[in-house]
């Protein structure tokens, strides 16, 4: 009896353990959980690593977290063979001070023929849809928040600022035991509140990406913008250096050249040397006064002197001063004025220094024919247009036209200009709120229009501004009067003495400097045949056997440089011995030039005795400098 007795005792208490069914189900629930936990892990760090190799925009990476949240829960819970099969999950987004947050993202698994799933408000009795572009008033979704259970976990950043809230509208648990269905719903709520701070960490995160990407690009930007303003310093400086060491070279050679010991030039000679100093002069006290201008235009320091104009007075003024330069070409100006303009507020100095520029531009090119300005008023602008007949300008080379020291070939090869004057024409005119625009075909003339406003600012400029605009006024006038003297004199270079027997090719586009090396190298016997640019290099080397090359590396139509390269690779001709004078002067420029295949190399202004020990080294002719 004893026996049978403890028997329903061994019962009760196998009956008391956990059904093996149920714990089994319980850890699958939980390997479940953490899995799924782990698969958002992962595709959210995929997104992050894209971001930080792509560089989206900002709303598309936040986006494509938010949307990857939403699709991987759906995912684990439609995978996860438990009672949790119908649901919908969703990410209502909201902005600061507002009192409503909009459904943005959704991604719903539900069986065949479920019912619509609904978000329930259990304290109101009120039942929400989940869909997208569902409005929800912030009170209900802190509600959803604060039930049990939630069906909303907020995504907030560590300063507790809220960027939505991550929302489950489920459909009730199917029937099981109630200890598993308690369990599920304690693991389905973990999986969203886990999943909401998943979401935040990786938003968090994906901001900070984009801060220090969008840093990086601002640095790299601003690196960038450093080395280019450095290039252009450098060019600046090369630039600059070898147009004034240009002019430099005639002013300092013919100097030496009259100091000569026992050189007695004819009285005519040592006139036209003497003219050629002067020009010289005027051409660089131009030069230094536009280059002065310019680097105050771009430090914006440059100052104006607003004043009224009397537009017809100084279009005429302006006229009479390029008169004399036109009758000299036989060209005709034709100024037309609108009656409707009569004044403009403007610098007057600076007005006439852009007219001035585009009107000598215009004589510079054009070999017969016309050259006109004709005035308009168009709205609040006056249109200035300075036609001509002229060669025209190539699109290539209208790409450049307002660079500084930019010339096209014919301006070089006549050996006019600074190559600065539709420079400061156009940073003149940006001072005045205007602009400059350009029109022309190759061989049917050019338009170019100065575009100012009728009124500026008042209170703008001073005394000083004016001072300057005059001191500069004087100097454009100056070295336009250096120009034209210049042309006059140097339109061919020197005769040709013969006196030896050694051949020297020079090869220089600047007209003083031709006439300067010829003189020279003639009084030392040399007989040296001058051309000015590649293509007269080739006709002469076809005609000559010169025993050396002098070489200048800016040519109108060519870089001496190449020049030499080409000679090198000549069967012909690569023997010759090739000397570069140049103002290519800065630092590195020797061992660029000797790279290129020169024998040596020697900068302007020119030593004159440096030149003659050269010659006669690569001539091999020293008898003809023992008198130096």
């Amino acid at each position: 009896m004893q026996q049978y007795s403890s028997l329903p005792d061994q019962n009760s208490q196998i009956d008391a353990r956990p059904k093996p069914l149920t714990t089994i189900e319980q850890l699958r629930a939980e390997l479940w959980l953490e899995t799924s936990l782990n698969q958002l892990q992962s595709r959210l760090n995929d997104c992050l690593l894209s971001a930080c190799n792509t560089v989206p925009e900002a709303g598309a990476a936040e986006a494509e977290i938010l949307q990857t949240v939403v699709n991987e829960i759906n995912s684990a819970v439609h995978s996860s063979n438990l009672a949790l099969t119908d649901c919908a999950v969703g990410i209502a987004l909201f902005e600061p001070q507002e009192t409503v947050a909009t459904v943005c993202y959704v991604s719903c698994s539900v069986s065949p023929n479920s019912q619509p799933l609904f978000l329930e408000l259990l304290t109101a009795e009120k039942k929400l849809l989940l869909r997208l572009q569902e409005v929800i008033e912030l009170e209900d979704l802190q509600q959803l928040e604060n039930q049990q259970p939630p069906s909303a976990w907020r995504l907030a950043d560590d300063s507790g600022n809220v960027m939505g809230w991550l929302i489950i509208a489920a459909a009730p648990l199917n029937s099981a035991g109630d200890s598993l269905i308690k369990s599920l719903a304690q693991l389905s709520e973990q999986l969203m509140a886990r999943s909401a701070k998943h979401c935040t960490t990786a938003l968090v995160q994906l901001r900070h990406i984009l801060f220090w990407q969008q840093r990086y690009q601002q640095l790299s930007n601003s690196n960038q913008q450093l080395e280019r303003t450095n290039q252009l310093k450098n060019q600046f400086l090369a630039n600059t250096s070898h147009e004034i060491r240009t002019p430099l070279n005639s002013i300092i050679g013919f100097t030496n050249l009259l100091l000569t010991p026992g050189f007695e030039p004819t009285k005519e000679s040592q006139h036209k040397y003497l003219n050629i100093i002067q020009s010289s002069g005027k051409h660089l006290l131009a030069l230094i006064n536009d280059i002065l201008d310019l680097s105050k235009i771009e430090a914006n320091q440059m100052e104006v002197q607003w004043e009224t104009i009397d537009v017809p007075i100084l279009c005429s003024n302006v006229f009479a001063m390029m008169k004399e330069q036109a009758a000299e070409k036989g060209l005709t100006l034709r100024l037309k004025l609108d009656p409707d303009i009569t004044t403009l507020v403007a610098d007057s100095l600076r007005l006439k220094q852009m007219l001035l520029n585009l009107l000598s531009n215009a004589l510079k090119f054009t070999s017969e024919g016309n050259v006109g300005l004709e005035v308009v008023p168009k709205g609040l602008f006056v249109h200035f247009t300075v036609w001509d007949t002229g060669t025209g300008i190539s699109q290539e080379d209208q790409a450049q036209l307002f660079e500084p020291y930019f010339q096209i070939a014919k301006a070089v090869a006549s050996g006019e200009g600074t190559g600065l004057g539709l420079a400061m024409t156009q940073k003149f005119a940006q001072i005045h709120g205007g602009s400059v625009k350009v029109e022309s075909e190759v061989n049917c003339g050019s338009c170019f229009t100065l575009v100012l406003p009728f009124k500026q600012e008042a209170g703008v400029g001073g005394d000083e501004g004016a001072g300057e605009a005059g001191e500069a006024g004087e100097a454009g006038e100056a070295g336009e009067a250096g120009e034209a003297a210049k042309a006059k004199y140097f339109s061919s270079p020197l005769p040709f003495i013969p006196s030896s027997s050694v051949d020297i090719l020079l090869v220089e586009n600047d007209l003083p400097n031709a006439n300067l090396m010829q003189i020279y190298l003639r009084e030392l016997g040399y007989q040296v045949t001058w051309v000015k640019n590649a293509a007269e290099m080739w006709e002469a080397l076809a005609q000559l056997d010169p025993v050396l090359i002098l070489m200048d590396v800016h040519l109108a139509d060519g870089n001496g440089l190449k020049l030499v390269q080409q000679l090198r690779e000549n069967g012909q001709y690569g023997t010759i011995p090739v000397i570069v004078q140049t103002a290519m002067a800065m630092k590195g420029d020797r061992e660029i030039c000797l790279a290129a295949g020169v024998n040596d190399y020697i900068s302007k202004p020119i030593d004159l005795p440096l030149l003659a020990r050269l010659v006669a080294k690569y001539s091999k002719a020293p008898s003809l400098v023992d008198g130096e």
